[in-house]
């Protein structure tokens, strides 16, 4: 989504990357999804606040089914950077990892600390057991939201990157 897929993006990509852009609210759902469809593989979903607020629901969904190899970080900037700055509902008290754990989720956590977020984090990724992260970041975003791979090369790429797994 919008700055968090850039900020993945210009990391490096790889195959199994998929940038949910121009859907935003849909990551969570799509995270879903694959984790239900590949139980042995983790599946870890980067998403940003603003986004999670357009689809709550799926926080509910989520822990419904609980798949245990999904981990959702949330990038909480209390803004939706990637359309302007505007404010977004995290900058006047919602707390979406307690939204999260309202919604059944057990394994949730609000980190505003890097040391604290990267212990939260190595601690999901090793447990088999549904996680959601949420990490307090500053309101910078990408100098450009222009990458190099079109939606539909990625959507292709990703595509045979999830059969490729299926059939491991």
């Amino acid at each position: 989504m919008g700055a968090v897929a850039v900020e993945l993006y210009n990391l490096g990509h790889q195959p199994g990357f998929f940038y949910m852009e121009h859907s935003m609210g849909l990551a969570s759902s799509a995270g879903l999804g694959l984790a239900l469809c590949l139980p042995g593989r983790k599946i870890v979903v980067l998403d940003g606040d603003a986004s999670v607020l357009m689809n709550l629901g799926t926080l509910s969904t989520m822990a419904r089914y609980s798949p245990h190899n999904l981990t959702h970080v949330i990038f909480d900037n209390e803004s939706l950077l990637s359309v302007g700055g505007f404010p977004s509902a995290t900058s006047t008290g919602t707390n979406l990892a307690l939204v999260a754990k309202g919604a059944g989720v057990k394994n949730t956590g609000l980190y505003s600390d890097i040391e604290g977020f990267q212990g939260a984090y190595d601690e999901a990724a090793n447990r088999d057991e549904l996680s959601v992260l949420v990490a307090k970041v500053k309101a910078v975003g990408p100098t450009s939201f222009a990458m190099d791979i079109g939606l539909l090369e990625n959507r292709f790429e990703f595509a045979r990157h999830i059969k490729d797994l299926r059939s491991e």
